[in-house]
């Protein structure tokens, strides 16, 4: 069960909320983007960032002299979001239009990664994670590299899962107009990879696919 605090309680759309954590690591991975926030002098700020999950952590990177990184490694408390949109609900009268989407919430701090080898290893977790068996074939980080970046992590102890998957809900006098009603469905495809110009043509074209499933394009 995922945490009940009064920060994940879900009051607007209680029959949304979810309190499996493998709906909140299935958000995070398809994800990958979590909205960071923070405040700072001029006030509060939301930064997009790429972000990874490994077990039970979400981890983020970046330039040591990140203004972000350097706020978050100071120990201040942060929320993280996660959106994932799945479609419009088209309905007959206009105010109950609505959408289909899967959303995660995650409040805490984050951790700073110290040693080079603990980084190397979650960051080629997150390689492998978008193209499976890549870590086999680039060069992968050098220390100087290793030292000049900053991974943070941060627990999944406090987080709420919201998923809207409702049908059209008009009322009963507007089920005889003369409107279509139903789901528009909203998919993100990905691939079919597109080579760099240089790329030697004895390089076949690697196979990712199995890292996305259902969302891989089909030829």
């Amino acid at each position: 069960m995922l945490s009940n605090t009064t920060r994940t309680q879900i009051k607007k759309g209680s029959h949304k909320a979810v309190f499996d954590p493998q709906a909140l690591y299935d958000i995070i991975d398809e994800s990958l983007i979590a909205h960071v926030a923070l405040n700072d002098d001029n006030g509060p700020i939301v930064i997009p960032m790429l972000a990874w999950r490994v077990d039970n952590k979400v981890y983020i990177h970046g330039a040591k002299n990140s203004r972000l990184l350097r706020t978050l490694k100071a120990g201040q408390k942060t929320c993280l979001t996660f959106t994932l949109f799945d479609g419009w609900v088209l309905a007959r009268s206009a105010f109950h239009h609505s959408a289909h989407y899967r959303s995660a919430v995650v409040f805490g701090q984050f951790e700073n990664i110290e040693e080079n080898k603990e980084k190397d290893r979650v960051l080629n977790h997150f390689v492998e994670h978008i193209a499976p068996g890549r870590t086999e074939e680039v060069r992968l980080s050098n220390d100087k590299e290793l030292t000049a970046t900053d991974v943070l992590a941060i627990e999944l102890n406090e987080a709420s899962v919201k998923i809207g998957c409702h049908g059209v809900n008009d009322g009963k006098e507007d089920l005889d107009l003369k409107a279509w009603a139903g789901i528009l469905p909203y998919r993100t495809v990905v691939g079919p990879l597109e080579p760099c110009d240089d790329l030697h043509p004895s390089i076949e074209t690697p196979d990712y696919s199995s890292a996305y499933k259902n969302r891989w394009h089909k030829q």
